[in-house]
């Protein structure tokens, strides 16, 4: 790719979540949502394999329906209350709109069925971008209007997300589609809590992000894109391929690993709210993302399954393994103990 036009997409991106996330008009927060889809899509395309257009194609499409309906909601709001700022919204009909187009943005159940195959159309570093960059700003948005959301409507979506996320993942052999599947599953997290404490959402998110960007930038490093492959990684990087499942178990949220900690106060948090159905009922279908995180764990470091394979084995990697991943993975396992600090945030 052109370095200017490289240049000129990454700074698009940063120029277009920072007008998102510091706007108070929903004009202001419209067009940094279409200064982001924009600045993504040649990005997702820049290989001209068909796949690639496909994504690009798919994700303009429903990112394109779902700015429209953040329009038509905040249209609706201005029109019956004179309010154009965000935090004013309190027609009915305009808050279960813009959840239906936050949750197209994001990928939530049931609007979730472009981010897998957008996420397998695309390069690793592509799909990181979509996996947190992209998701940042439209969750922001849900913040703002946190105190004006159906929680019902809110409740269905999450305890869904997790469930469709847990169940679809397991069936996978692509590590771009797992991680996908990932995705829909933390958001169900997410949006589970956003309405009684949007701090924790975000602290939530925060965590999500940097497990997954560990897990995308180590996947990067072995260029590891499948199930098949991965079972011969080993011998390319046998550090990083331990600390690539200590991440994945963090990810999927066992103790004493870092990604413990938001599921924990998640689920304290709906019991203080005396939603203690739904706090059970998304513990237990987390069980279902665990078993696939343990399956990519068990392939990339305990064995090599007994069967034949078409990949040749590679030795070791020259390039050391870089510094971020290194600091990435050390947060990722590492801050559970630092969650009394942590807590003093929220």
């Amino acid at each position: 790719m052109n370095p200017h036009a490289k240049l000129i997409t990454s700074l698009s991106l940063l120029l277009g979540t920072t007008i998102t996330i510091s706007s108070n008009h929903w004009m202001m927060a419209w067009t940094g949502l279409e200064i982001n889809t924009l600045a993504i899509i040649p990005l997702i395309s820049k290989s001209h394999h068909p796949r690639a257009i496909e994504a690009a194609i798919k994700y303009f499409l429903v990112q394109a329906a779902a700015s429209a309906l953040i329009l038509f909601s905040s249209m609706i709001n201005a029109w019956t209350t004179g309010q154009w700022d965000i935090s004013q919204l309190t027609h009915p009909m305009s808050c279960n709109l813009l959840t239906m187009a936050i949750a197209m943005k994001l990928g939530l159940v049931p609007f979730h069925f472009w981010l897998p195959e957008v996420l397998q159309g695309s390069s690793l570093t592509t799909a990181l971008l979509l996996s947190t960059l992209m998701k940042f700003p439209p969750i922001t948005i849900l913040l703002l209007t946190s105190h004006s959301l159906n929680p019902t409507l809110l409740t269905i979506m999450a305890i869904s997300s997790t469930a469709l996320g847990g169940w679809m993942g397991l069936n996978q052999t692509q590590t771009r589609k797992i991680l996908a599947f990932s995705s829909i599953a933390h958001l169900g997290w997410m949006a589970a809590i956003i309405i009684y404490n949007p701090k924790l959402t975000l602290l939530t998110f925060y965590m999500y992000s940097m497990m997954t960007t560990t897990v995308f930038l180590t996947i990067n490093t072995t260029k590891v894109l499948n199930l098949p492959t991965m079972m011969t990684s080993w011998t390319k990087s046998p550090m990083l391929n331990a600390t690539l499942m200590l991440t994945l178990l963090s990810l999927a949220g066992l103790p004493p690993l870092t990604g413990f900690l938001p599921k924990w106060l998640i689920i304290q948090e709906l019991t203080k709210q005396e939603m203690t159905t739904t706090a059970t009922i998304i513990s237990m279908l987390s069980l279902l993302g665990l078993f696939f995180y343990l399956r990519l764990a068990y392939y990339s470091t305990i064995t090599l399954p007994p069967n034949s394979t078409n990949h040749m084995k590679q030795w070791h990697i020259n390039k050391p393994t870089t510094y971020p991943i290194a600091i990435l993975t050390i947060l990722s396992t590492l801050l559970l103990p630092l969650s009394p600090m942590i807590l003093t945030t929220i």
